[in-house]
């Protein structure tokens, strides 16, 4: 793979989990400020699915897959991801979230081992729990670790399922309307909850964070959509781990959030197991980026 191939998709890939990263940075501005995290989710969904519509150019009869039982619990679990997601940040710094949070591509790993009968590559292997110690180092069991981290563990088990649902489905349907159907699905699993919390008080603010928390979220997810079609997932999902510099870097600069240091080096041990998947990958024989 030539090193100009990579800096793109890796350029792309981290301006996508920027734009994640900024769209969650605004979510917690809105449930630390008071608003319900389940109407910030579903405000999210509603929105995304109304920006993404035109761009995914959905047909309708193309909704009829929707049905497939596979498609709902993929969506069911990125739904109640996000939710654990924005609950965990009402209280908690943005990189120690996402570092409890990357425990996913290790639910996702031994899901695939185990249902898909995929062979487990010692390297990779040894990577990931090198970065679950990471994830250990952030949520720091038995040590008194807060709601808040627990519920970015739950977030990060419930996105690890998806990453495993999301692999099942891989080839089976377009990538834009895999993305639409957790969009759409989500924002009608988030109505009673969403509503029920009752709007709260409204402003100018409210709206400009509301609007960019959706925005951020959507845009990014998209990001993600067109890098995967510029190379294989294999090779995007340990770009994916630079999303902890960015949350590091907002909570820094939005909420003078920083990292202990003892979550500090496992924050760093998650990129380092990142990076290290990387390389693994590119000594791969055959791997090719798709021109």
């Amino acid at each position: 793979m030539h090193l100009l191939d990579l800096c793109r998709i890796a350029g792309t890939v981290f301006f996508a989990v920027t734009l994640i990263v900024a769209g969650d940075t605004c979510g917690k501005l809105l449930t630390a400020g008071g608003v319900d995290p389940f109407f910030v989710a579903f405000s999210r969904f509603a929105i995304g699915a109304l920006a993404l519509w035109p761009i995914a150019r959905i047909r309708l009869h193309e909704l009829s897959a929707y049905k497939d039982w596979r498609v709902v619990l993929r969506a069911v679990f990125i739904t109640c991801a996000i939710c654990s997601i924005l609950t965990a940040l009402k209280t908690e710094p943005i990189a120690n979230v996402f570092g409890a949070f990357f425990v996913g591509p290790v639910i996702s790993y031994v899901l695939a081992v185990i249902f898909l009968a995929e062979k487990p590559s010692p390297t990779h292997t040894i990577l990931l729990v090198l970065g679950f110690c990471g994830v250990l180092l952030v949520v720091k069991p038995g040590f008194g670790a807060s709601a808040g981290i627990l519920f970015a563990v739950l977030a990060g088990i419930c996105y690890g399922c998806y990453l495993f649902m999301t692999k099942l489905l891989a080839g089976a349907m377009r990538p834009s309307l895999l993305l639409m159907s957790q969009l759409l699905i989500g924002s009608v699993l988030l109505i009673p909850f969403g509503l029920s919390s009752g709007l709260p008080e409204q402003s100018f603010n409210f709206w400009v964070l509301i609007i960019l928390s959706a925005l951020g979220s959507a845009a990014g997810n998209y990001a993600l959509v067109v890098a995967n079609k510029m190379a294989d997932a294999s090779l995007v999902a340990p770009l994916v781990y630079s999303k902890l510099i960015s949350a590091t870097l907002l909570g820094i600069l939005v909420f003078g959030d920083w990292p202990d240091t003892v979550a500090f080096i496992g924050l760093t041990l998650i990129i380092l197991s990142g990076l290290g998947s990387l390389a693994a990958r590119r000594r791969l024989p055959g791997k090719t980026v798709p021109g």
